[in-house]
Formats: structure tokens, C-alpha cells, sequence
């Protein structure tokens, strides 16, 4: 089973997600704040998939996505917000 985490993009918006066998099994979605932040919002992983680390590996997708255009992420959904505070070595892209 293959667990590549994809990204879409809009102008304003965005979502990580994973797709296997052609079916979108997980996602978190963020919105742009600016041109130097984005705003986590939400984070699903479909029945079945809990324990997966699904969740764990869009958060970490989006850290690299952060990393790479030099912007601060922001995390309200409670999910992607207990990621950060158990993972210190994102501090470096939590936005203050």
C-alpha cells in the first residue's frame, strides 16, 4: 500500500491528502494568511484508517511545504495542533 501524501492548491487554499487505490482516504486542509503564513484547519482520515499515521504524515507534508517557500504555519485544527506540540523539531515553522 502505497501512502504518498499529495497536495492540491488553489489561490487561497490548499489540502494534503492521501489517495489509495484511486479513493481519498485522508486530508487536512489549510488556508494562505498572507503571503508568509497558512492556516491548518482541518484534519479527517476516513473510517478504517485510524492508526495508520495518516494524520501524522500530512502534518509532516505540510512542514516541508513550509519549509521549502520559508513560511509560518499556524495549526487551529486540534489534531494538527497536538502534532505540533509533540513534535519540537517543527517549532522552526509554528507561527508565534
Amino acid at each position: 500500500m502505497n501512502e504518498q501524501v499529495k497536495l492540491k492548491l488553489s489561490d487561497s487554499k490548499g489540502a494534503f491528502y492521501i489517495e489509495i487505490n484511486g479513493k481519498q482516504e485522508a486530508m487536512m486542509t489549510f488556508v494562505f494568511s498572507g503571503e508568509d503564513k497558512i492556516i491548518i484547519d482541518h484534519t479527517e482520515v476516513n473510517e478504517g484508517n485510524n492508526g495508520k499515521g495518516f494524520g501524522n504524515k500530512m502534518v509532516q507534508e505540510a512542514v516541508f511545504f513550509a519549509r521549502e517557500r520559508g513560511i509560518k504555519i499556524v495549526p487551529l485544527c486540534p489534531f494538527a495542533k497536538h502534532v505540533f506540540e509533540k513534535t519540537p523539531s517543527y517549532n522552526d515553522v509554528l507561527a508565534i
